[in-house]
């Protein structure tokens, strides 16, 4: 498993919010969900998104935009197009004007919703909990970004498109399904396209002695890596790797090692089959003991409460 692959083996979409918006103009509509990550995307028409604070972006057909949460935005068919709706947690939705709740007024059928004829058409896909994501997955991604059509003409928006308004058996995991390789496949394009905008850890793999010592964390967290270890292992002296690791990731090795071991943790302990033993092991904890241990001191919360917030 190399460094992105295991970043992005963290989505796991469990009957997540998806939506067929169909819009006529003038539409605006302020996105106050607070959804930890949310991925929309253009097939008719176009849209204007803007972040609180920041600039706002067209999206076109066939573009995608990913927003990290819980930040709020606003989607127009032109950024001076004051909100007529308001959308809050639990993805209850408001005319922004009084209040009165229209979800049964704009619904057109199953997972649609909007104005018949619109011509504006945009699919809407929210992570509802954060335990369906990798914390070090949020933690690498800014607040906005987006993916034009033409950079990467991907065939699983108008999959999406297809599959988002039928109802058949087992249709909810076909769409988590489907929404989750659509983000995987955004944010694979994405971080190899920015560079400049990824984290450290991702630049410093092309370093030939940190991006060696980097995929060797990644390949095997278990194995009892001490500095000396990894520097034999990477082909330098055990100060010469502590320093460019340092420099280039932004923490020390074995500091980096204990993040990675359990974020991994956070992840496997949202499996409904995973033991803490088997976890604790899996990632190079002695002891389910050692893991609860070093989980609590770093995120605050046992390995049981992440649990039982990752399913609520």
């Amino acid at each position: 498993m190399d460094m992105l692959e295991g970043l992005l083996d963290g989505p796991r979409a469990r009957g997540a919010f998806l939506l067929r918006a169909v819009l006529d103009p003038p539409w605006s509509l302020r996105i106050e969900d607070e959804s930890p990550l949310a991925v929309l995307a253009v097939v008719r028409g176009e849209a204007w998104l803007r972040p609180d604070g920041a600039a706002a972006h067209r999206i076109g057909p066939g573009d995608v935009a990913i927003t990290r949460g819980p930040d709020h935005y606003t989607l127009a068919d032109d950024p001076r197009t004051p909100p007529t709706v308001v959308i809050l947690p639990g993805q209850r939705c408001t005319y922004a004007a009084d209040g009165r709740p229209l979800d049964e007024e704009w619904s057109l059928g199953v997972r649609t919703w909007g104005e018949r004829g619109g011509g504006t058409v945009v699919l809407v896909g929210c992570y509802e909990r954060a335990g369906e994501l990798s914390r070090p997955l949020l933690a690498a991604l800014p607040p906005l970004l987006t993916l034009p059509r033409e950079e990467w003409d991907q065939p699983l928006v108008r999959l999406l498109a297809d599959e988002i308004s039928r109802d058949g058996p087992g249709q909810r995991a076909v769409l988590d399904r489907l929404l989750d390789l659509l983000l995987v496949a955004g944010l694979r394009t994405w971080f190899v396209r920015q560079r400049d905008e990824a984290p450290a850890w991702f630049r410093a793999q092309s370093d030939p002695v940190v991006g060696r010592a980097l995929r060797l964390l990644h390949h095997n967290p278990a194995h009892p890596w001490t500095v000396a270890r990894l520097a034999a292992a990477a082909g330098v002296s055990r100060a010469a790797l502590a320093r460019r690791f340092t420099a280039l990731v932004g923490e020390p090795p074995m500091s980096y090692l204990t993040g990675w071991r359990l974020a991994l943790a956070a992840d496997l302990l949202c499996r409904e089959d995973a033991t803490l033993g088997a976890v604790a092991r899996q990632v190079g904890y002695a002891t389910p003991f050692a893991l609860s241990a070093a989980f609590k001191r770093e995120r605050g919360i046992s390995p049981a409460e992440h649990r039982a917030l990752a399913g609520a």
